[in-house]
Order: structure tokens, then C-alpha cells, then sequence
């Protein structure tokens, strides 16, 4: 675009690039099949 003069804005995350890596991270680990289901009545025991 810059080559073209055409005017754009980069979109900034407004979240802290830490926090984002650990999601990122996370979503892997559970496609990996890194994870523990628990099921709904057995979380107020």
C-alpha cells in the first residue's frame, strides 16, 4: 500500500503482547490435547 501512496492505519492490539502469547500458547496446548475436561456437576464439589 505504502508503494501505491495509498494512506492506511495499522491496527494495534490494544492487549498486552505477553498476555496474547500466552493464549496463543494455550489454544496450541489444547489442540495438542494438553487439557483436563471436568464435567459441570462436579464443579462445586
Amino acid at each position: 500500500m505504502k508503494a501505491l501512496k495509498i494512506r492506511f492505519e495499522e491496527e494495534k492490539s490494544p492487549y498486552d503482547p505477553g498476555f496474547v502469547e500466552k493464549i496463543k500458547r494455550s489454544n496450541e496446548d489444547f489442540k495438542a490435547g494438553n487439557f483436563k475436561a471436568v464435567k459441570t456437576d462436579d464443579l462445586w464439589k
